[in-house]
Formats: structure tokens, C-alpha cells, sequence
């Protein structure tokens, strides 16, 4: 292969991984109205629906798999995501959610 190929092949993985998911910006535009920017449901909407805080040990020792089904599918008030977020998406919405501790 020559060098330019190389470059080439290189730029185009660091251009793909630019597009990946970004949990964090994802729950700022979809979640934090409701959770608040922080996880911590200070909001007017996280008050009134009694939301707990995402940093709560009860909301972390969820696992990857029952978060992402939450997220997925909703619950209660919480709307469903599927359809409205990709696979990859919700997934780093929940890996986000996992760093407010």
C-alpha cells in the first residue's frame, strides 16, 4: 500500500468515529429536560414527576441491558425512544448516564 492510501484509509476511520454517537450531547437535547443537565431531576417536569436523580445508587446499579430497555421502551410517564434514537445512540445515552455517579 502506498503512504497516501494508508492516510487516506486513516482519515476516513477518524472521520467515522467523529460521527459516533456522543451520549452526553444526546441526553442534553432528548433527556435534560425532564432529568436536568446533570442527571440530578431538579427540573420543574423531574420535580413534578417525582424522577430520581440519574446519580442515585438505585439508577446505577442498573445494568447496561435494563437501562437500555428503559430507554428503548419507556416507562410510566418516561416515553419510549425506540424509533426516535438508533441502537447506538441509546447505548451511549445509557454509558453517559453510567458516568453521573
Amino acid at each position: 500500500m502506498k503512504i497516501t492510501t494508508v492516510v487516506l484509509i486513516a482519515c476516513l476511520a477518524l472521520a467515522g468515529s467523529a460521527f459516533a454517537a456522543d451520549g452526553a450531547s444526546i441526553f442534553k437535547a432528548k433527556c435534560a429536560m425532564c432529568h436536568g443537565a446533570d442527571g440530578s431531576a431538579s427540573t420543574g417536569m423531574g420535580k413534578s414527576m417525582g424522577l430520581k436523580p440519574l446519580g442515585s445508587p438505585e439508577v446505577q446499579k442498573m445494568s447496561d441491558a435494563d437501562m437500555t430497555a428503559l430507554v428503548t421502551n419507556g416507562k410510566g410517564k418516561m416515553p419510549a425512544s425506540k424509533g426516535k434514537l438508533t441502537d447506538d445512540e441509546i447505548s451511549a445515552v445509557v454509558k453517559y448516564v453510567h458516568t453521573l455517579k
